[in-house]
């Protein structure tokens, strides 16, 4: 597949995205999120992947936000129709059954805050910032900052965030939990590549169903929250990763897992 605005690149089962326009501080515009749609797409049904990074080229920006010439020509209809392609794209991101990070190596504003609380967890440089600045504009996050922001660090937190446009440093997103590890810029990629070594170093199948469990039952009451929980540990325990880490762990030996 050719993209203009992402460079891709699959090594050792990680793949890693490239948001690539950095003389715009990698905004967003729509080539960009339909570029992004297709590779999603076809990550979902790749069996050679293990796990996907997303980042943004340069130090200066992971996703600076949206493209803000693309966004003043919008109408309310357009506009709306743009906020939901945004979001469908993220949620495929965020329903991928493989771990995916966000490297998050400079601004992340605005979607680009928005795409980074898609992926399954965020490794930030100290550089980072991060923020949802869209009140300054006269509008409100489209691409799902509403909702996920206050499912990270709490309605309270998510509040101010949202209504001040404030923006923050690594160090506090940390603090709060928006980011779940923060390092030196030149230890970006070593420290992603650590902890996705970390997971991968477990089965296959309950990493998927893990997050599953995570990404569906935060939606749903307890009660059935729990049920699927039930439900995804009885499919795990009928598999032969199941098997393998059980037998592993009686022989006291590290198991060695394949994907079914």
């Amino acid at each position: 597949m050719q993209f203009e605005n992402l460079e891709v690149e699959t090594a050792g089962g990680i793949r890693w995205i490239t948001i690539n326009r950095p003389e715009k501080l990698n905004a967003l515009n729509v080539a960009t999120v339909g570029e992004l749609a297709r590779l999603v797409e076809a990550t979902e049904t790749d069996n050679a992947v293990n796990a996907v990074v997303i980042t943004g080229a340069g130090e200066k920006a992971f996703v600076a936000g949206a493209d803000i010439s693309e966004l003043a020509t919008l109408g309310p209809v357009e506009a709306k129709e743009f906020a939901i392609r945004g979001q469908e794209v993220y949620r495929a991101i965020e329903r991928l059954k493989v771990p995916v990070v966000a490297a998050v190596n400079g601004f992340a504003l605005g979607g680009g805050c928005e795409l980074a609380m898609a992926c399954h967890m965020r490794v930030a440089s100290s550089n980072a910032v991060f923020g949802q600045p869209e009140v300054k504009l006269g509008l409100i996050p489209g691409y799902g900052g509403t909702q996920r922001l206050p499912r990270l660090v709490g309605k309270g937190r998510a509040m101010e965030l949202l209504l001040t446009g404030r923006n923050i440093k690594a160090d506090e997103a940390e603090k709060i939990g928006l980011a779940n590890l923060v390092c030196e810029p030149d230890e970006l990629e070593k420290v992603v590549g650590d902890l996705i070594a970390s997971i991968l170093a477990n089965g296959p199948l309950a990493i998927a169903n893990c997050i599953e469990a995570v990404n569906s039952g935060i939606e749903m009451g307890l009660d059935d929250a729990c049920l699927l929980e039930a439900t995804l540990f009885g499919v795990g325990a009928s598999s032969d990763q199941m098997r393998e880490g059980t037998t592993a762990f009686l022989e006291r030996r590290k198991p060695e897992f394949r994907k079914e």
